[in-house]
């Protein structure tokens, strides 16, 4: 029998297997008896509010939330995110045909280029960048074009550097403010130039704002719809996931132009049949507390580990700049008192790994979200108070190269 592959190549494509890395180092140290402090993946550590898991529990038990919900969400859940969105950003959306529900906005993302795009177009992603951006395009066949954020541009893309052309060819552009995994945040100043270049080179400008909830030191993150004549040339994602603790329950939304919500509906209504409607009614809930204030906003917690947790690891020596937003800390590499045993240099997956299997923390390297991510490690403040300080202890003892 001639041996045939059954795995596509696709998936070499699919971007970095450094998750799947983090999961063995982890094991690895497990069995040598470290208790992990795992502030690796970005997934809240609180539950939903107890209104929300009220209404999912009540909405679970009626028997006439088993058929299949619609494709492109209930019409009731639509019309709650498009009063969000009035209240959130005073944006006026209409709920039939320019909001599209999701199973996350990771959903989306993965499935956006196959909707858009043909194969051998071209589309612009950020480096470092969240890795679903270039894997949507490595499944859909479709070339990236990586766009650099660096510090020295307090990460935000240096516009004037990008030869026209790149903007003349592109099928559309993907940004995210504030970002992940670089936490930095953009002004309305850079939302009114993209949707200037989007106009005239006619691409289509999408803006991933699953963070949109997460701006420290009174900063609110901005809406890319916000501005005016950006619904002619752009989209925009939503998550419930960071926002309202229900990561787990995949709910989102994309929301904008209706030419390209409308064929991510269409992409949708052929692959699957949408999100279940129980998690939807809790959906309805979450952005309706969001709008009357009963709820914390998601961002005072984060804005408080922040502080804590940059304190403390100050205090051990390590001392990074506050990020202004997200869930995340961008921290360069620490100056490493030690050596490695075997001569090599410390890189961003080196420390990485060092750091979880001597000291038990979990951390993501930078490399993992593009060549421009190295030199840097991702940190998500997704425990609470007193495991950040002594993950902040074990990773000064790691770096002063003790014991613990």
């Amino acid at each position: 029998m001639a041996n045939r592959s059954w795995r596509s190549s696709k998936l070499e494509r699919l971007g970095s297997s450094i998750f799947a890395e983090v999961a063995s180092w982890k094991e690895e140290a497990s069995r040598a008896g470290r208790q992990v402090i795992d502030l690796g993946i970005g997934s809240p550590d609180r539950p939903p509010t107890e209104a929300v898991r009220k209404a999912l529990s009540e909405a679970v038990l009626k028997s006439d939330r088993y058929a299949y919900p619609s494709s492109q969400g209930s019409l009731a859940f639509r019309q709650q995110a498009a009063k969000w969105m009035d209240w959130r950003f005073g944006v006026t959306v209409d709920p039939k045909d320019e909001i599209v529900t999701l199973m996350g906005s990771q959903d989306g993302l993965a499935h956006l280029a196959l909707a858009l795009c043909d194969a051998g177009d071209q589309v612009v992603v950020p480096d470092p960048g969240y890795p679903i951006y270039s894997a949507s395009l490595a499944l859909a066949g479709v070339e990236p074009v990586l766009l650099p954020l660096r510090a020295e541009n307090g990460f935000l893309p240096d516009l004037a550097a990008v030869p026209q052309s790149v903007w003349e060819n592109v099928k559309f552009v993907l940004l995210g403010y504030p970002a992940n995994p670089v936490t930095s945040i953009a002004e309305v100043s850079f939302f009114e130039q993209m949707v200037a270049l989007a106009k005239q080179h006619g691409f289509l400008l999408v803006h991933d704002l699953a963070y949109s909830e997460m701006g420290f030191d009174g900063v609110k993150p901005i809406s890319v719809l916000q501005i005016p004549g950006a619904k002619d040339v752009a989209v925009e994602f939503h998550s419930l996931s960071k926002s309202f603790n229900m990561a787990g329950c995949r709910i989102g939304f994309l929301v904008g132009n209706s030419t390209a919500v409308g064929a991510l509906r269409e992409l949708k209504a052929n692959i699957d049949y949408g999100v279940f409607g129980a998690v939807q009614e809790a959906g309805i809930v979450a952005l309706e507390e969001g709008m009357s204030g009963a709820m914390e906003p998601v961002g005072r917690l984060y804005e408080r580990r922040r502080d804590l947790f940059i304190e403390a690891l100050a205090a051990e020596g390590w001392r990074i700049e506050k990020p202004k937003a997200t869930m995340f800390v961008w921290a360069p590499l620490p100056k490493m008192a030690w050596t490695l045993e075997d001569g090599n240099a410390w890189n961003a997956r080196r420390i990485s790994r060092e750091m979880l299997i001597r000291v038990g923390v979990a951390v993501i390297p930078g490399d993992a979200f593009g060549s421009e991510g190295e030199g840097f490690v991702r940190i998500a403040l997704v425990e609470d108070e007193s495991k950040l300080l002594e993950a902040a202890r074990r990773i000064g003892a790691f770096i002063r190269g003790e014991q613990i």
